[in-house]
């Protein structure tokens, strides 16, 4: 589980390459061309970092032809992983050439469309000098954010800059009402990338977003472009061609249900009331199965604390399931081995069974939208609990009552049994 919580945060696609506006040679009459300002959308590939497709600006004219990607990042950054864990992923604005750019999206088989925006010429150059701006060393640099501040919502920042006095009005319709939901339609055919992402993201991705917000994703942009208009009467987009026509929809198949993160959850669930069961009737602690579970528990609640707790990431924090998935799980796992440590796992079960009931009759009035394949899981760890917290109460029971049984009184202890019987010392 907790693999794929890293694995969920890291989603939107980048492209490592060199800042700066590098324009390849025109011809005299292209030299001449006035400057033609277009988005670019990539449709969505088949890695998960590849399943909300990608966006870009591109200028052409003037003698440049010019793309301009705000996913660009440095992977061999000392402490890469740990930082983008942390929430400090630092993401660049880049511009390079534009024939640079399609070959990995052409190669892969997606639909690339372009959109030319509507801009006068005074419109277009203020854009163009805001890209060349925020390309500069010192500037290119941005804290990127999974749905706030990514390669679409900047490049939607920095189209309203360059309308000076006008404003953009996109539709205003909702979708799909939450940002949560917008990832579950995004991510319909990977159902166990969706369920890390379901551990790893609290309450913060599910309020109630505009349709502005919507268009964090890049597909979602290009359709409300496409409708917008701005306050002048003008159309934000005069003109739409397909660079790349693709293969179709090239993200990978429905996974079978029955190799889903639900379907395996409630397989589990079936066998452990199946090894519940056993374990009460033989009164038996089989202590590897507790250690294993509530381990597991453990190390991927330790990685959901450090999101709630330490990680800058606004998307994780509060999340309601460091309930269940918190590193105090790792009493139980560690403490049943060792009959001394037992009062410690008691404990733990005992505020499992409770703080879970708990979670679960409140869940409903919750903002946080769970995956359905936790439910099981949480349902796992009530019966581990009930059950470890059941045994060990009727094994101290029972050793209660034999010892009530065989008290020594005084006679005993000076060599004669309570009937009177002497008792024979053995030299």
């Amino acid at each position: 589980m907790a693999i794929l919580i890293v694995m969920a945060l890291s989603w939107l696609p980048a492209t490592a390459v060199t800042a700066g506006d590098m324009p390849r040679a025109k011809s005299a009459g292209e030299a001449d061309s006035p400057l033609t300002v277009s988005l670019i959308t990539c449709y969505p590939g088949p890695e998960i970092y590849e399943l909300y497709g990608h966006e870009a600006i591109r200028v052409r004219g003037e003698g440049r032809d010019s793309v301009w990607n705000y996913g660009v990042f440095n992977f061999r950054e000392p402490n890469f992983v740990y930082r983008f864990v942390k929430g400090e992923t630092d993401y660049l604005c880049a511009g390079y050439p534009f024939e640079w750019f399609m070959p990995e999206y052409v190669s892969r088989g997606s639909r690339v469309v372009e959109q030319d925006l509507n801009l006068t010429p005074e419109e277009a150059h203020r854009l163009l000098a805001l890209l060349q701006t925020e390309a500069l060393p010192q500037n290119r640099r941005y804290r990127y954010n999974y749905v706030k501040d990514n390669c679409a919502t900047r490049i939607l920042d920095r189209i309203d800059d360059a309308y000076d006095d006008v404003r953009v009005i996109y539709p205003d319709s909702v979708t799909y009402g939450t940002f949560r939901n917008e990832m579950r339609a995004y991510n319909r055919n990977y159902p166990w990338y969706q369920f890390g992402i379901d551990l790893a993201l609290g309450s913060g991705i599910d309020y109630g977003v505009t349709g502005r917000e919507e268009m964090f994703v890049p597909v979602e942009m290009m359709q409300r472009a496409g409708a917008a208009r701005l306050s002048d009467g003008r159309r934000l987009v005069k003109a739409t061609r397909v660079l790349n026509e693709g293969d179709g929809d090239v993200t990978l198949g429905p996974t079978p249900f029955w190799l889903s993160p639900l379907a395996v959850a409630w397989i589990l669930f079936v066998l452990t009331i199946v090894f519940a069961a056993y374990s009460l009737k033989t009164n038996r602690i089989i202590k590897w199965v507790y250690s294993l579970w509530f381990t597991l528990l453990g190390l991927t609640g330790t990685l959901t604390a450090f999101l709630v707790f330490i990680s800058s990431h606004e998307a994780t924090s509060p999340n309601m399931l460091l309930i269940w998935l918190n590193p105090l799980q790792l009493v139980i796992g560690l403490c049943v081995w060792w009959r001394t440590l037992r009062p410690a796992a008691v404990a733990m079960a005992y505020c499992d069974i409770v703080a879970l009931i708990c979670m679960l009759l409140v869940w409903p009035f919750m903002q946080q939208s769970g995956n359905p394949a936790i439910f099981p899981l949480i349902g796992i760890t009530l019966i581990l609990s009930a059950t470890y917290a059941i045994i060990i109460h009727k094994d101290s029971y029972n050793n209660n009552g034999r010892s009530s049984s065989t008290v020594r009184t005084p006679a005993t202890r000076k060599g004669r049994s309570a009937r009177g019987i002497t008792i024979k010392k053995k030299s």
